[in-house]
């Protein structure tokens, strides 16, 4: 078992009651990945949290040198080609390091590897899946750049001594918001979220399934002038995909 120094049971200590004095969600997870730092090394990292109705799917980002942009390439290379997506939701919590579960040799010649880890610099990942009552609750990522050694059995260790104060944390914060946690129409969506006109038809199209070309003829834009008005929904309505967002909108305005 990896021991820890005085100076580092005194980190874990305030990171455990941090992780349940912070009120808000968001803040109290930026906060942990910086306290984190103090005692395990990391260059990037993010922390989601997984749906209430459909845990397979993440949300509500904090992350450590991680932007908007590069958690949403994130969801998109995971959603496609991440092998680890069993593990990520099977109502298990657990840590672990990628060269855990796949030869260092084998991960860079995956498809994934190549189009997320290259091109951010990063080599070695260590990861924590966080469970309560066998349902996922949230995810947690750490990366390290290229030239660094991997994750060591102490930094497991440190994970493994808050996964389970973190996942009781993003029980309780679930619970309290379960009453909110409702569908809206898309005109309610508009009066929450504070849509344009055009916003508000895009999405009314989006919900009903149509093809982005036929979205294009109808609103008379091209593609990239749709892709931009998608981006801009989903960040007023806090998403990140259309799978998301039909978690959020309800089909019909009843």
């Amino acid at each position: 078992m990896a021991l820890l120094e005085t100076n580092d049971w005194m980190v874990l200590n305030n990171i455990i009651y941090q992780i349940n004095f912070l009120k808000d969600s968001v803040e109290m997870r930026e906060n942990f990945l910086k306290q984190l730092l103090l005692i395990v090394d990391f260059d990037s990292a993010n922390f989601f949290l997984t749906g209430s109705e459909n845990p397979c799917v993440l949300k509500s980002m904090a992350g450590y040198h991680f932007e908007e942009k590069l958690g949403e390439e994130y969801l998109d290379c995971y959603e496609k080609l991440d092998y680890q997506r069993g593990l990520m939701f099977d109502g298990k919590g657990r840590v672990y390091r990628e060269t855990d579960i796949m030869e260092d040799k084998k991960r860079t010649e995956t498809d994934y590897y190549k189009q997320f880890y290259e091109p951010n610099g990063w080599h070695y990942s260590l990861h924590a899946t966080l469970a309560f009552d066998k349902r996922s609750v949230g995810t947690l990522s750490l990366f390290r750049k290229k030239g660094k050694e991997d994750f060591s059995y102490k930094d497991v260790f440190v994970l493994e001594m808050l996964q389970d104060h973190l996942a009781l944390r993003l029980n309780q914060d679930r619970n309290e918001h379960a009453d909110t946690d409702t569908k809206h129409t898309v005109h309610e969506c508009v009066e929450l979220y504070g849509l344009t006109r055009r916003e508000e038809m895009i999405l009314r199209c989006l919900v009903d399934g149509l093809e982005a070309d036929v979205i294009c003829q109808n609103a008379c834009i091209t593609n990239n002038t749709l892709k931009k008005h998608i981006l801009n929904i989903y960040k007023k309505l806090g998403i990140k995909n259309r799978v998301q967002m039909f978690k959020l909108v309800k089909e019909k305005e009843n």
